[in-house]
Parts: C-alpha cells; sequence; structure tokens
C-alpha cells in the first residue's frame, strides 16, 4: 500500500486540462534551457537491453528489473531503471568530443519502487551525460554545473507563472552545498531524510553531496550504485516544497566513476562479480570516455513547478486502492 499524504487545506491551482497543457509547455521549455546550459543535444535510447551487459542501472542492488523473453532471438532483455551507464557507452559510440554531452527521455518501470506522494512505480526522467576531461573531476566542476541546471529549473519555473500567474511559487537561485556527513554532524539524531527537511527549510536550495559510502556512523545517508557514480563526487538537487513542506529531491547526478573510485566502489559494495560484465570492463581498462551525468525527474519537476501534491496528478500509472479512495476524497485527482 503506498503512503499518502494529503496536505492541509490543498486545492490544485490548475485542473486537469490546463495541468496536461502546462506538462508539455514547461517540458519544452525546460529542454531548451537545459541543453543550453550543459550544450546537450538529444538522442534517442532503449526501454530495454541485454541484462548480459552490465548497462542496466542496479539502483540499490535489490530492486528487481522486469523481464521478458524475446520470441526471435530466444534471449532476454530487461526494462531499464535508468540509462546511467548506457548514457557513457553512447557518448563513445556516438563519437562526442569534450565538453559535449547528450539528454534523452527515459522511460522506466520500478516495479518494487515503494509508493507515496513523490514516488511511482513508473518513471520518467531526462537523463543527460557530457564527456569531461581528467582536470574537470573536481568537486569546484561539478558545483559549477549544478549552479547551472538550478537556474534552468528556477528560469523554467518564472516561465511558467508568467503563463499561468495564479501560480505563485518562486524558486530560490542560490544553492547551498552541503555533504551527507555535514548533515550528520549538523542533526546526529535525525533520520537523513529528516536531516535534509530541515536543512532545505532554512536554506530552500541544495545540493546534497557524496551519496552512497557509508558514514562516520556506519550507516549510509541513502543506497547508490557503486559502478556508475563516483561516491566523492555526487550528489542530490533538492528544493523545499512548500505545497508539502518538505526537501523535495528533482535530480541525482554526479561525476561519474574512472578507473579507480570503479575499483574502490566496487571493492566496498561486494560487487567484484560485476567486474566480468562488458560495461565495468570497459571502465576500468580505461577504454570509455570520462563523463558526467544524472537524471532529471520529468514528473518530479511538473509537481514542484505546477504546485502540486502528488505524482499521479501529473502522470499516469497504477495505484493501490486506498490511495486512489484517499484522493478522491480529498479532491486531488489521479489521472
Amino acid at each position: 500500500m503506498s503512503k499518502f499524504y494529503y496536505p492541509e487545506k490543498y486545492v490544485s491551482i490548475l485542473g486537469v486540462y490546463d495541468t496536461q497543457v502546462a506538462i508539455g509547455y514547461l517540458k519544452r521549455c525546460f529542454e531548451d534551457k537545459l541543453a543550453n546550459a550543459l550544450n546537450l543535444i538529444r538522442v534517442s535510447a532503449p526501454l530495454f537491453v541485454d541484462p548480459k551487459t552490465g548497462l542496466n542501472d542496479d539502483l540499490n542492488g535489490v530492486e528487481r528489473a522486469v523481464n521478458f523473453d524475446i520470441k526471435e532471438t530466444g534471449s532476454e532483455a530487461h526494462i531499464v531503471h535508468s540509462l546511467a551507464k548506457w548514457k557513457r557507452q553512447a557518448l563513445k559510440n556516438y563519437g562526442f568530443p569534450v565538453g559535449q554531452g547528450l539528454y534523452t527521455d527515459m522511460n522506466a518501470i520500478r516495479r518494487d519502487e515503494e509508493m507515496d506522494n513523490l514516488h511511482s512505480i513508473y518513471v520518467d526522467q531526462w537523463d543527460w551525460e557530457k564527456v569531461i576531461d581528467r582536470s574537470s573531476r573536481t568537486v569546484e566542476y561539478l558545483k559549477s554545473e549544478v549552479k547551472k541546471i538550478v537556474a534552468a529549473i528556477a528560469d523554467t519555473k518564472d516561465e511558467i507563472n508568467k503563463k499561468y500567474p495564479a501560480l505563485k511559487t518562486k524558486l530560490c537561485r542560490e544553492v547551498a552545498f552541503v555533504t551527507t556527513q555535514q548533515l550528520e554532524d549538523l542533526y546526529p539524531d535525525l533520520t537523513p531524510k529528516e536531516r535534509e527537511d530541515t536543512f532545505l527549510a532554512e536554506y530552500k536550495t541544495a545540493f546534497v553531496m557524496q551519496i552512497g559510502d557509508k558514514l562516520k556512523s556506519g550507516e549510509k545517508h541513502d543506497g547508490r550504485a557503486p559502478d556508475y557514480d563516483d561516491w566523492a563526487l555526487n550528489g542530490d538537487i533538492l528544493f523545499y516544497n512548500e505545497v508539502l513542506g518538505r526537501a523535495f529531491e528533482v535530480s541525482s547526478m554526479g561525476i561519474r566513476v574512472d578507473e579507480k573510485s570503479m575499483d574502490e566502489q566496487l571493492r566496498k559494495a561486494g560487487a567484484d562479480e560485476r567486474r566480468s560484465l562488458a560495461f565495468h570492463k570497459a571502465v576500468l581498462s580505461g577504454e570509455l570516455p570520462l563523463t558526467m551525468g544524472g537524471g532529471i525527474g520529468q514528473s518530479r519537476l511538473s509537481m514542484l513547478l505546477l504546485e502540486k501534491a502528488h505524482i499521479g496528478e501529473v502522470q499516469v500509472s497504477l495505484w493501490d486502492d486506498d490511495t486512489v479512495t484517499q484522493a478522491k476524497k480529498n479532491g486531488i485527482v489521479i489521472l
């Protein structure tokens, strides 16, 4: 059963029809701003991959991919969880130069996702990736790209507010950079989620860095696969969501693993068996370009910019009966 939360006195500002029109407008607007900010071009991307390649995102290592057999080939295919690894291979295959990258519409099914106001089993993202050189594998460069993405999101919000004046919320453009260890030091008695909520209530826009490794407490702030992000050079972009009164993640991103960090993180994660997969061999042998990239949730961003309380208001998915009943009772239109 999903965890349904109804914010007190919530009323959707835009009706269903206007919401659909607004989603199309904001997607076109944001795509252009993101592509210009990061020097990206749009490419086509797969819905499913061969599991033997190691290209699928393993998320936290326990989620089950949706799989099916292919009649003509006799082989098996897995629906992608994300395109974190595929994009890096594509940059090499397509011959992208340093400083340029790609973005694409990524659609996925995450059958084991816990459903609530922000999470659905259907995932839609702008997945992006760009080629960098070794001198750019720094925290400073990571921060500079985060600022560009936040500016593109804030600019899109301003455009949406102009088109729909009833929408009043503005986004803070100033990014507070904080590591997961700093959050634990600041709020040792809170859970990782509570730390984010508390921090964002004060700073409004933040980039929470260094996700995946264990903290001083021996716990992780959050899970992150060991074979795409460098845990020392990654993070999440979060805004304070005024409708829900909580921290609201719109993007997970980072500078990707090189040979050294891939080796270290596979060992730490107890995932050495992945070294034999084609993607992992290519990274460990230095055959793939150095890159950075991330995913930006399309429905998440639509929720935030259109000031919605539930992700089901901006995407079509499947929900348990209790969520549908509670949403109807509280005047929330689940598509």
